[in-house]
């Protein structure tokens, strides 16, 4: 793949997330770059979990208790390496751009309405979970908002979840608040807290810029230093305002 040249006059020195003013977790110094891009490899917990152990531990006590209400929560995505991402990033682009025909910057931004470029998902972390009701059938994809809403068939966990999911230190990320942002509305995703707060402090540190420089993922080539940074403002740092 071509190397991108092109941003070799293109400041990257102050595409550095910036730290928070506070944080109610410590934070943890210890965490790699590697870690935080999903290239280290982690220690995660329970078959079909696969969270840390802090994680897991209070994911399994949140669906005892969502079972007792009715609901059976089941994982559809918890842990991904970078590895994995990077194989979901280049299928959809070349999806788009191949079969719908898509411009690469139409693709790109088609992409980023749901799928993290890789070396930037939250779930590189053994934090986050895409989560559904086990017990409703339903076809088709599930990780879909209307599924969630009114008369959906995860309406009434979601409901459920809305009022007890952070009595176990999980947030919903990705809210539906008009003013945000980024990454479209996901009712399914759900972050711990405790544990992911201290890494995005630690993530902030980064350059991501100087990062995905170094990959070699397809469509990367068209990437600025004006995208990366608005990338990271938009679907990195808008979020739940309670995970910042």
């Amino acid at each position: 793949m071509k190397r991108r040249t092109f941003l070799k006059t293109t400041s990257v020195s102050g595409l550095a997330c910036a730290l928070p003013p506070f944080f109610p977790f410590p934070t943890n110094d210890e965490y790699t770059t590697e870690e935080l891009m999903g290239k280290a490899k982690v220690e995660l917990f329970g078959e079909g979990i696969n969270l840390r152990k802090a994680a897991h531990d209070s994911f399994l006590e949140m669906k005892k208790a969502a079972y007792s209400a009715g609901f059976d929560i089941k994982i559809v995505s918890s842990f991904r390496d970078f590895y994995r991402q990077e194989g979901i990033w280049e299928r959809k682009y070349l999806s788009y751009t191949e079969d719908e025909r898509l411009s690469p910057l139409k693709a790109i931004d088609k992409i980023i309405e749901y799928s993290t470029i890789p070396g930037t998902s939250r779930h590189h972390w053994g934090t986050d979970i895409d989560i559904i009701d086990g017990y409703p059938k339903a076809s088709g994809d599930v990780l879909v908002p209307g599924k969630f809403e009114n008369g959906g068939p995860y309406e009434g966990l979601k409901l459920w979840l809305d009022e007890n999911s952070e009595k176990f230190g999980f947030y919903l990320v990705y809210t539906n608040d008009p003013r945000r942002r980024g990454f479209k509305y996901e009712p399914w995703h759900y972050s711990y807290a405790p544990i992911s707060i201290p890494m995005l402090t630690a993530y902030r540190r980064l350059n991501v810029m100087k990062l995905l420089l170094q990959e070699e993922f397809l469509g990367i080539e068209h990437f600025t230093a004006g995208f990366v940074r608005t990338y990271v403002q938009d679907h990195i740092l808008d979020i739940n305002p309670k995970l910042l």
